[in-house]
């Protein structure tokens, strides 16, 4: 009896309860990290920076969902206003924003070199062939094309130029290698010890399965939705693209090119041939998380592959609205938002152990098509050199081949004449066969120049350089490979079975948007990156040359200096971080400075 009665009490009062229960649990959260705060701010800054923007994101999406409409009322006289002139106002922006970045790059290639120069006219040049190669000439979005590169800029200089976007990207990366790292306990324990010895197996491929997993568990809690139709909502109002172009873009950034057009699944079958033709570009330049997990694995660096991965969604919808732009009328342009399919799991336990099993199939294609493709490749390798020993010419290879062919593109990124050889052999590992077989390549190179040996051997490189690796990068990340054409189109002809036939006829001219969007994410990242100086090499180097000049860089170095100087009593100091006292010494008389005493030495 008295069962029932809690039944009935709960089934009435079951909301208020709910509501009750999510304010303590809310209230009793927030005390935790107001206590965490208070006993040491720095070590818990992160938890508060995200209990700060999901506070934020809440309240905004209930006020949002409650005045929307009436909001949207409200300001249909500064829209109103902004549509009439938005002509004159867009001409007037497009001008300023092109007299500003020439402005700026001619002055800040003054003070870093003209390398970023060449990638600058890299950019240009990718872009002129997206006009020039259109599927509609001059029937460009320039909205799209402008506003993308632009959030592509914006993106990398936040990231490349400012202390504390660096600072929280570097954040987020080292706390991603942290959660990675977690994988190995588990391989430690399934495989034994000595699961190192075979790293690509037992290190690399159980991350995919663990990150599987926890991105199964943030879709089951509504979190990855979320995110996933925020980001999209904003690309749709900045770019001008339709609400499925921009959640599958949006999509792209955490999860595959299958995976995020399931996100759209219903609406694939109506789409046009310009809409078509943006999916699979954006599947094919962007990457998955889970792959994300494979390529930090291999030693790439973590945040170079998440801004990338960032920068590419609006890189690669820019591009593929100029080389197939929109002659048809939209029949989802007016969809207010995207419906996202409900996850089916019954519980975290039930999401966790389906996210896993669910990237088994993937780990087990990764491993036999690595082991074919390379296999392949060596017996290839073995008839081209054949080949070409009839004809003296016995080092003939596709190595040899890719980096002749794809050299131009490589030095048009920014990298430097010498390197671009073995990038373009990377570029081209990665289109024709896959973008994980070109990272393991450029983890040997990365590891051959950390160890420190010849650069040269018999005349031939052997690595390349910090910053040609940092450009590699972003080049070789994205699925813009000829395997992944054949997913995209597998898995798109699945969805819609009657598009067949146009999704056929998009898959090229989108395999070369996407790969034409990473080579554009790789110049912008050319463009504005400082490689990192070691200042105990630059000054030695420096006051080592017949003429020495006065620049920022020598200021900043100097003053690194000053401040690893130990003095222990009047001359006779203690100089630390690699400096030399001729260093010293050279700073002392170019530069001296008010927190060190020169007359010490």
């Amino acid at each position: 009896r008295q069962m029932e009665v809690f039944q009935d009490y709960w089934n009435q009062h079951r909301d208020l309860i709910c509501l009750v229960a999510k304010i303590v649990l809310a209230a009793v959260f927030i005390a935790l990290v107001i206590v965490a705060c208070i006993i040491d701010l720095h070590r818990a800054l992160g938890l508060l920076v995200f209990t700060l923007l999901a506070i934020f994101f809440y309240f905004w999406d209930r006020l949002v969902e409650r005045y929307g409409s009436w909001m949207w009322e409200a300001s249909s006289p500064i829209r109103c206003l902004l549509s009439r002139n938005w002509f004159w106002m867009r001409c007037v922006l497009y001008a300023s924003l092109l007299v500003l970045t020439v402005l700026w790059l001619v002055l800040d290639t003054a003070k870093q070199g003209t390398r970023q120069i060449v990638s600058f006219f890299g950019l240009l040049l990718f872009v002129l062939l997206m006009l020039v190669f259109s599927k509609h000439p001059f029937h460009w979005s320039w909205q799209a094309l402008i506003s993308g590169t632009l959030l592509q800029f914006l993106i990398a200089l936040l990231i490349f130029r400012t202390s504390s976007g660096a600072s929280a990207v570097e954040w987020i990366a080292q706390k991603v290698e942290i959660l990675f790292g977690f994988t190995d306990v588990g391989s430690k324990f399934i495989f034994g010890k000595k699961y190192i010895d075979h790293p690509f197996a037992f290190k690399v491929m159980p991350v995919l399965l663990f990150l599987s997993s926890i991105v199964s568990v943030l879709y089951y809690v509504g979190f990855m939705p979320w995110l996933i139709c925020k980001i999209g909502y904003a690309m749709q109002i900045v770019m001008g693209t339709t609400s499925v172009e921009s959640v599958v873009a949006a999509g792209t950034i955490f999860l595959g090119q299958t995976e995020s057009l399931i996100l759209v699944r219903p609406y694939i079958s109506k789409l046009t041939l310009s809409e078509i033709h943006a999916l699979i570009t954006v599947g094919l330049a962007g990457i998955s998380g889970t792959m994300f997990a494979a390529y930090i694995a291999l030693g790439v660096k973590a945040e170079h592959v998440l801004t990338s991965t960032v920068m590419s969604a609006p890189a690669s919808l820019a591009i593929a609205k100029t080389f197939w732009p929109e002659t048809e009328t939209s029949s989802v342009k007016d969809e207010s938002g995207i419906k996202i399919p409900v996850d089916d799991n019954t519980n975290v336990f039930e999401a966790a152990s389906r996210g896993a099993t669910s990237a088994v199939g993937l780990v087990v294609t990764i491993v036999v098509n690595l082991m074919v493709f390379i296999s392949l490749m060596t017996f290839l390798d073995s008839i081209l050199s054949w080949f070409g020993s009839l004809f003296d010419c016995p080092q003939l290879s596709f190595a040899l081949i890719f980096s002749y062919v794809f050299r131009p593109l490589a030095f048009m990124m920014g990298v430097s004449w010498e390197d671009s050889g073995l990038v373009a052999e990377l570029i081209g590992t990665k289109t024709f066969l896959n973008e994980l077989l070109a990272y393991q390549k450029m983890s040997k190179l990365i590891k051959l120049r950390k160890a420190g040996g010849p650069e040269y051997v018999d005349n031939v490189k052997q690595y390349i350089s910090a910053h040609s690796e940092m450009i590699a990068t972003y080049a070789l990340c994205g699925f813009s490979n000829f395997a992944s054409m054949g997913i995209a189109f597998g898995s798109m002809s699945n969805f819609a079975p009657d598009r067949q036939a146009d999704i056929a006829s998009c898959g090229f001219r989108a395999l070369i948007a996407g790969s034409v969007s990473c080579f554009m994410t790789a110049c912008i990242a050319g463009v504005l990156y400082v490689p990192e100086v070691h200042c105990a090499h630059f000054l030695s180097t420096h006051f080592n040359n017949s003429v020495v000049t006065n620049s920022s860089q020598l200021i900043h170095c100097c003053t690194q200096l000053y401040t690893s100087v130990t003095v222990n009593d009047p001359w006779n100091i203690t100089i630390s971080n690699g400096f030399s006292e001729s260093s010293l010494r050279q700073c002392c008389l170019l530069t001296p400075a008010a927190q060190f005493n020169c007359s010490l030495i």
